[in-house]
């Protein structure tokens, strides 16, 4: 089973991501979850969710306390969150940044994979210049980094679960895609 923690804030659709990932791994042919976890949050205070997977049926039921990967939506939450508790060495961190992979060394035990999701939901009208809306943005980015999932899937489950400007949010994955560096 693959195990994958979102880290972002409420408003950031780090839960519709978690959503739009099961999706396409389920179109793909994996048995899927996704789920959050929050209390009474408010727009921009810390969110997590979770996206797991497996060529079998899932039987488990509680939050993901070992992720595989991480995926983190908003940068500055490192500064506030352990991102990294519990995730297995040599999995991914996908971080929304405009600074390259080796910005982050302290991460050596890990895969590390940076975008720019800010910059490519403004440039396609998702969201504002102060509060973009990057969760399709780094599916895109995460399909290339970690290879578990195929952009095409990504765009199809995008279309599935976000009626609000597909099509922008379906080229804002694939422009992820291509600038991702992983």
């Amino acid at each position: 089973m693959i195990e994958i923690r979102f880290h972002g804030r409420g408003g950031q659709g780090a839960v519709i991501a978690s959503k739009i990932l099961a999706s396409a791994l389920f179109k793909e042919g994996q048995y899927a979850q996704a789920f959050p976890a929050f209390g009474a949050e408010r727009r921009g205070a810390p969110v997590m969710a979770f996206t797991r997977f497996d060529q079998k049926a899932i039987t488990r039921r509680c939050m993901v306390y070992e992720p595989n990967h991480v995926v983190v939506l908003d940068e500055p939450i490192l500064d506030l969150v352990d991102v990294t508790a519990g995730l297995k060495e040599g999995g991914w961190i996908l971080i929304n940044t405009p600074k390259p992979p080796s910005d982050f060394l302290r991460y050596k035990k890990y895969h590390v994979a940076t975008v720019d999701a800010n910059r490519i939901a403004t440039e396609n009208g998702l969201g504002t210049a102060t509060a973009p809306v990057v969760n399709t943005v780094i599916l895109g980015a995460f399909s290339k980094a970690t290879g578990l999932v195929g952009l095409k899937a990504v765009l199809e489950g995008i279309k599935e679960y976000v009626p609000s400007k597909p099509e922008a949010n379906a080229a804002a994955a694939q422009v992820a895609f291509e600038r991702a560096n992983a």
